[in-house]
């Protein structure tokens, strides 16, 4: 308020508008009259301007107050600094919750608020995206009613949020969420949910990868022990049992040295990761060499071996290129029953190169063929069978085709064979002109 304005401002500003009315009215000699009619219109005056003022607050939208003299014009400026300081005081709250609310957007979890009776007062968006909440339109509506839960509602009505709790999500089965509640205030609480999807999927990709390589030497362990046992006291073990045990034994170690470097084909490929375009593949010489490989190991089987070998190369890893390779081809001769035919191709598809292996095997049903690169997985699930491996080779296809941005590609039909391809990007494709670049 300001300085000037006083019980003696009021009284002297009174006083000088009733000594002149007063005087006046002295000399006419109607004095009561004249300042009865003064005070009357006193009284209008401060009327008036007080339905100014009303009309002001409730109809006008300008925040300038209307002009007005003497002591309206300090209630006017008043209410106007009043309405000013609020204004600011609101655009300041405004920033200060958007900013709240921009911070609760970039958190990483869901977040949510509700009232000591469960009542929802806010939610951010990862809020309804994993519960399927709806803000502001499920505003004070019970969390019991909108998150139907058997776990989740006992976890809310036993009021003991020590300890976090795991489920699903309402809306999304495919997530699991961990949610932790807190007190927020004195009767509020805050509810925080995050995405522990990955996570649960990575330990139990642990857990089964610990027990499927103690599944995978369970096995030649046994063997080896068995016949160390009994090589113990050979003395009496005949000639041809003496020569079968040294060839078991040496299958089962090597089976495991197999597996021991399949793993660590993985770790590498998991940790090394350099430029694929540092170095170029020479994909006919390879498939050259893995061709001869091939008919080795071919000999028994007595397979019709085809290959059909373009001239192109590729940039990228010579190892991974070659795992990849053989892998394919091996899987090929081990799966076909004697005699079948095998076509392997290397040959260029538009601006892309593309390398396939085809056989007239038994065929893979169409329920395997989507868990086939995961690792130690088999159709055969006898470790002890001829024909069932680790379950690691196409994994490592699987994951060294990814590091060159190329996808695995499986069709199979039971009875009549199947084909397991991939096809390299024009990116990775050396022409001609750039490899005598080179």
């Amino acid at each position: 308020m300001d300085k000037k304005y006083s019980i003696l401002f009021i009284l002297r500003g009174l006083l000088w508008f009733l000594i002149p009315v007063g005087l006046f009215g002295w000399l006419l000699g109607l004095f009561w009259e004249i300042l009865a009619l003064a005070l009357l219109g006193l009284v209008v005056w401060h009327y008036f301007y007080q339905y100014k003022l009303v009309d002001w607050l409730w109809h006008r939208r300008t925040l300038l107050p209307p002009s007005a003299p003497g002591s309206w014009s300090y209630i006017y400026d008043g209410i106007y600094r009043t309405q000013r300081r609020s204004q600011q005081r609101r655009r300041a709250l405004a920033r200060l919750l958007r900013r709240f609310r921009e911070a609760s957007e970039a958190i990483p979890d869901a977040a949510i608020v509700f009232r000591k009776d469960g009542g929802l007062i806010w939610c951010n968006k990862l809020g309804q995206f994993y519960f399927g909440l709806k803000w502001p339109a499920d505003t004070g509506i019970r969390l019991s009613n909108l998150i139907r839960h058997p776990e989740f509602i006992a976890y809310l009505q036993k009021g003991d949020f020590s300890d976090d709790i795991h489920l699903p999500s309402p809306v999304r089965e495919d997530i699991e969420l961990e949610i932790r509640i807190m007190p927020y205030s004195d009767d509020q609480y805050l509810l925080m949910a995050r995405d522990v999807t990955q996570l649960r999927q990575l330990d139990q990709m642990r857990k089964d990868f610990v027990a499927n390589v103690s599944h995978e030497l369970k096995t030649p362990l046994t063997v080896l022990q068995g016949y160390l046992e009994m090589l113990d006291d050979a003395s009496g073990m005949p000639a041809e049992m003496h020569r079968k045990a040294v060839r078991d034994m040496n299958a089962q170690s090597t089976r495991m040295r197999n597996l021991v470097d399949q793993l660590l084909s993985l770790s590498r490929m998991d940790i090394t990761r350099g430029d694929i375009f540092d170095r170029v593949v020479d994909v006919p010489k390879l498939l050259t060499t893995i061709q001869a490989d091939a008919e080795r190991l071919n000999a028994e089987r007595g397979h019709e071996l085809v290959f059909e070998i373009s001239s192109e190369k590729l940039y990228g890893h010579e190892d991974e290129m070659r795992s990849v390779l053989s892998n394919l081809v091996t899987n090929a001769i081990h799966y076909t029953q004697p005699g079948g035919r095998i076509v392997v191709r290397w040959r260029p598809v538009n601006q892309q190169m593309e390398f396939s292996v085809s056989d007239n095997g038994p065929g893979i049903p169409a329920e395997h063929i989507p868990r086939l690169t995961e690792r130690f997985y088999r159709i055969d699930k006898d470790r002890n069978s001829k024909t069932g491996g680790s379950g690691l080779g196409l994994a490592i296809v699987q994951q060294a085709l990814e590091h060159h941005h190329c996808k695995l590609n499986i069709d199979s039909v039971v009875g009549r064979g199947s084909t397991f391809s991939f096809r390299a990007p024009e990116e990775l494709v050396v022409r001609d002109t750039l490899l005598k670049q080179i």
